[in-house]
């Protein structure tokens, strides 16, 4: 682990032109602009398509167990960034657990209040499971805001009755949309990416008249009973450290099985700069092993092969 690799990206983010409380039509631009700006390599396809009537990208890594499909639900507080945005991360996060990466498309605000976001990946998910994809094959994995969005999509579906996902990976989860938490104010020096003031616009744009302390816009104010086994992995350099250490709490007070880890001096969703920093590509490897290890072994068909299960339009 290099001290030299975390000061270079710190001084990259503090001097990137992102204003994520400014302008949203602005601050889409420019932040599509910044994660589509190197190459997708050249053995990674991308499909568009639907689930559900959501638009999603479907990312494919060589390799791929068809039989097994990651949800993926992108960051960008809830008013910017897009499933090809995601795509690089998704991508690598694919690579790692060997299955292709589906990015859900979920509607933004300000013109698509919450719950529209929770909707939408719903939406998705059952879409899955009515093409034949068995729950215990399919993961959540989601960023920032997707972040807290792969956990209200929990709670949303224990709510309607809907099986759980084999489990789901939260990487620096915005998980409290009133912006409480000790780091934020604690944090702030250190966070080269994320202002208090820019969250808490954006949760604005987000919840509209809805309170925020709504357990499926903030889940660490939720009922996590029957969730399945959650790792959150977050940065010591982070406005949001104590989302995701409440989050981790709520989860061990609910029994459900949660592994926080806290990476040392790294900033908001790390795991996005494997190409610089040693530390994201570890934490891909252990997300990666902790989805492999809940996903249940794929069913056998009578000639004793491994089912493909394509997704459909």
């Amino acid at each position: 682990m290099s001290g030299q690799q975390r000061r270079a990206l710190d001084e990259m983010l503090r001097h990137a032109p992102l204003d994520v409380g400014g302008d949203v039509a602005k601050a889409r631009a420019v932040f599509h602009e910044m994660m589509t700006s190197i190459p997708l390599p050249p053995d990674v396809t991308t499909t568009p398509g639907q689930l559900g009537g959501v638009p999603v990208v479907t990312v494919d890594a060589p390799g791929s167990d068809p039989s097994c499909v990651l949800l993926y639900f992108h960051g960008g507080a809830y008013a910017i960034g897009s499933a090809a945005d995601a795509a690089s991360l998704a991508a690598d996060v694919s690579r790692h657990c060997g299955a292709r990466a589906v990015c859900v498309d979920y509607r933004l605000a300000p013109e698509n209040p919450f719950p529209a976001a929770v909707d939408d990946a719903v939406a998705s998910y059952r879409a899955l499971l009515d093409q034949g994809i068995p729950s215990a094959r399919i993961a959540f994995v989601g960023e920032s805001a997707g972040g807290g969005l792969t956990v209200a999509t929990l709670v949303a579906l224990r709510n309607v009755g809907l099986p759980q996902p084999s489990s789901a990976t939260v990487f620096s989860p915005w998980a409290d949309l009133t912006v409480s938490g000790a780091s934020a104010t604690g944090k702030a020096h250190l966070d080269p990416a994320l202002t208090p003031q820019a969250l808490r616009t954006r949760a604005r744009d987000y919840l509209g008249p809805t309170t925020a302390t709504e357990p499926l816009a903030s889940p660490v104010f939720a009922d996590l009973t029957g969730l399945p086994p959650l790792l959150i992995q977050v940065g010591s350099h982070e406005i949001l450290l104590d989302d995701a250490v409440r989050l981790a709490a709520r989860a061990a007070d609910h029994d459900v099985h949660a592994e926080l880890q806290v990476w040392p001096q790294v900033p908001h969703v790390f795991q996005s700069f494997a190409v610089m920093l040693d530390e994201a590509d570890q934490a891909l490897r252990s997300a990666a092993a902790f989805t492999r290890t809940h996903w249940a072994p794929a069913a056998k068909t009578a000639a004793g092969t491994v089912p493909d299960a394509p997704l459909q339009p």
